[in-house]
């Protein structure tokens, strides 16, 4: 059993066994015709689907990963902790809207948690035909639940014996017992062409008119996946049928053009769904009407293909800002209808203002910039109405709205209204290259569509109001210029996380204190955003208040961790003060759940600081912060910084420290801000950074102001590097 080369290695055999007996129980145990397990996976607050029975696992492929705090099924059961039973369409609409955009299809959707005490696991989940109007039965239930504890109990018993509980592979089928199809005579007495597979797809049984039709043999295809056989019946257009005929359990029928060069006869295909499998038939079928006129590259099947418009509600729920909301529907709306232009207008006091655009001619969208709602304008008009607009060619356009400027002469345009609960947020203009016409299947999932884009972008404009007022704040807060020392230089830098543009609570200060010396801090307060950069803000000036009152760096420590916990603002920080005496070079240092400081040494080389630490602040009343001496020689350079430059998602975070020592140690000799450009220049550029960072740099100087030259390494006996 092994997963493919990308996705981790192979597949550990002692949980899918565990995990593909669980699945198949259930499934049995509720009368369901699929199900599988989602496990908790390496990456934080990310299941994978690990375990898939009853149904091909390329078809749910959208949803082999499940973000734990989305809005679907299998993230409230595992975050929650409690049962989520979907008896029907109506329960799936009501409580998970995004999911029936993805699959409309009448199911009954049973999922439970998979605990054992306080650890989670997973989610045990089965499918079964829908029930209307009748809820999950207090039977169905207890055996889901006993299930799920069964199965949480193994899986605890795998820990206890050393094998880690987690998935990152892609999931494993769970293949039931092989029941009879029946005799093959009896299809064989059948002039048209059969075929029967499982419920994850391998085809059981051929008889011989469609050995003769497709010119081959049972013996050869037996147990190999039907779209491998037979690969023009994978064309993305046929993909939603078969979807279909696998979760609702309704026959559905359709017409395909055989593969191949030049293409073959179109045959009429019947898809019957059962327990066990879909029997499939072939028989002859004239060619279709042609099809409307469709721009060029536009995907066959437009209809039957609907289905691909769920990629767009998905990654909505990923989208944050503004700007992620409309790369989104650039990404994948305007490619699942056979779009070339997408505009996005948003409403802003009584106007609309050009957000987006893609695929018009420059300049050519500025002229509606700033649009007011009572002009005589398709987008305008759309919105003030909330009725969607569609035009099946530029000439439909230009004699309903006579005068208006057009980009082209050809095309077709629908002008869409984004309204989020009742509320008008603004309106969504896509562009065709060529007449066409919609569907009112198409109008009705576009004008869906368009529902679920105004939700994201209110929500998106929300954040962006919020990140907009704490990067005010933070940059109000953190330290505007460091102080002037004759014998240490300091260089503070300050960047916020690139993805979903968040704004945390990092912060570097450096203090003039009594007698001369300088306290060096540094401070993380878990969280993002508005709260988490006020809290910061309360810290830094608490951790001043203490330091310019004469307290020790235990006492400042001390003393901020109780003002934290007594604030009470449900955060906690990490920190890192280090009080230093620029003329000697000598310093204490206290540490409060903070990464370990690096030390550069004047002749070359870098260590990982052993500093012995406390608690995170705001935990405990009573922690303590042990003090620890150090000595920085003239030259040398004390590097304090927060997790985010050495954390990465699944990667250890050792190696980010081994990596900046490195950089520290290998730095050229020059100007310390050139040192601190160098150590933050990887992170600084890269696109998908999910945390700030903070970094301040101290060195000795010669006594005029000017960074020592690189020369020995000067130590006291006695004293912790």
């Amino acid at each position: 059993m092994t997963a493919r080369p990308d996705s981790g290695g192979p597949a550990p055999d002692a949980i899918a066994r565990v995990l593909a007996k669980a699945a198949l129980d259930a499934v049995e145990a509720v009368g369901g015709y699929a199900g599988g397990v989602y496990l908790r996976s390496g990456t934080e607050g990310l299941l994978r689907m690990a375990v898939l029975t009853g149904l091909p696992a390329h078809l749910v492929r959208p949803w082999w990963r499940m973000h734990a705090n989305r809005p679907y099924p299998v993230s409230d059961a595992y975050l929650l902790g409690r049962s989520v039973h979907l008896p029907d369409a109506e329960a799936v609409i009501r409580r998970y809207p995004q999911l029936t955009a993805a699959m409309p299809f009448p199911f009954s959707l049973l999922c439970e948690p998979v605990t054992a005490g306080p650890e989670r696991f997973g989610v045990l989940l089965a499918l079964r035909a829908a029930t209307p109007g009748a809820p999950v039965g207090p039977a169905d239930a207890d055996r889901m639940r006993g299930a799920a504890d069964r199965l949480g109990r193994e899986l605890a018993g795998l820990t206890a014996a050393g094998t880690p509980v987690r998935w990152d592979h892609d999931p494993v089928p769970a293949v039931p017992p092989a029941r009879s199809d029946g005799t093959r005579e009896a299809v064989d007495r059948l002039d048209r062409a059969v075929l029967s597979v499982d419920r994850l797809g391998r085809i059981g049984l051929v008889n011989t008119a469609a050995e003769e039709l497709f010119g081959l043999s049972e013996e050869q295809v037996l147990g190999q996946p039907l779209w491998g056989v037979l690969p023009w019946l994978g064309d993305p257009a046929h993909e939603e049928r078969f979807r279909a005929v696998f979760l609702s359990g309704e026959p559905v029928r359709f017409p395909v053009r055989r593969g191949g060069e030049p293409p073959g006869e179109w045959l009429s295909v019947d898809l019957f769904p059962g327990p066990d499998g879909v029997t499939l038939t072939f028989g002859a079928a004239g060619a279709p009407s042609p099809p409307a006129p469709r721009p060029s590259g536009e995907p066959q099947g437009r209809a039957a293909e609907l289905y691909r418009p769920v990629a767009l509600a998905i990654a909505l729920t990923e989208a944050v800002t503004a700007r992620q909301v409309s790369a989104v529907v650039t990404e994948e709306l305007l490619p699942a209808f056979g779009g070339r232009q997408l505009a996005i207008y948003l409403l802003d006091g009584h106007q609309l203002h050009l957000a987006w655009e893609a695929g018009f001619p420059k300049g050519f969208l500025d002229r509606f910039d700033g649009v007011a709602l009572d002009v005589r304008l398709p987008g305008v008009e759309t919105l003030t109405s909330g009725r969607p607009l569609f035009f099946e060619s530029m000439e439909h356009l230009a004699a309903a709205y006579p005068g208006i400027p057009l980009d082209s002469d050809v095309g077709a345009r629908a002008f869409l209204p984004l309204i989020a609960s009742g509320r008008p947020v603004g309106s969504c203009i896509l562009g065709f290259d060529a007449p066409r016409g919609f569907s009112p299947q198409e109008r009705t999932v576009l004008t869906a569509l368009a529902g679920l884009i105004a939700q994201a972008l209110r929500r998106a404009r929300r954040y962006d109001s919020e990140a907009a007022l704490a990067r005010g704040l933070q940059s109000a807060l953190l330290p505007h210029r460091l102080p002037v020392n004759a014998h240490v230089v300091t260089v503070g830098r300050y960047l916020p996380g690139t993805k979903d543009m968040e704004v945390g609570g990092d912060w570097y200060d450096v203090i003039e204190v009594q007698a001369g010396l300088l306290a060096l801090v540094i401070g993380d307060v878990q969280g993002h955003g508005v709260a988490a950069a006020a809290t910061m803000g309360q810290l830094r000036s608490a951790v001043r208040a203490f330091a310019l009152s004469g307290n020790s760096p235990q006492e400042v420590m001390s003393g901020t961790n109780r003002l934290l916990i007594d604030l009470d603002p449900g955060q906690f920080a990490s920190c890192c003060y280090v009080l230093l005496d620029p003329v000697s070079g000598r310093a204490t240092a206290v540490r409060a759940g903070h990464p370990q400081p690096l030390l550069r040494h004047p002749g070359g080389g870098a260590e990982v600081l052993d500093l012995p630490g406390g608690v995170v602040l705001g935990v405990d009343a009573r922690a303590v912060y042990p003090v620890t001496g150090l000595w920085l020689a003239p030259g040398s350079v004390l590097a304090l910084y927060t997790d985010g430059l050495v954390e990465t998602p699944g990667t250890d975070i050792d190696l980010g420290v081994e990596r900046l020592r490195a950089a520290l140690a290998g730095a050229p000799p020059g100007p310390l801000p050139g040192t601190a450009d160098l150590l933050i220049s990887e992170a600084g550029s890269a696109a998908d950074r999910p945390d700030d960072i903070a970094l301040l740099l101290a060195s000795r100087t010669d006594g005029t102001g000017r960074e020592e030259p690189e020369r020995a390494v000067r130590t006291r006996p006695g004293v912790r590097r």
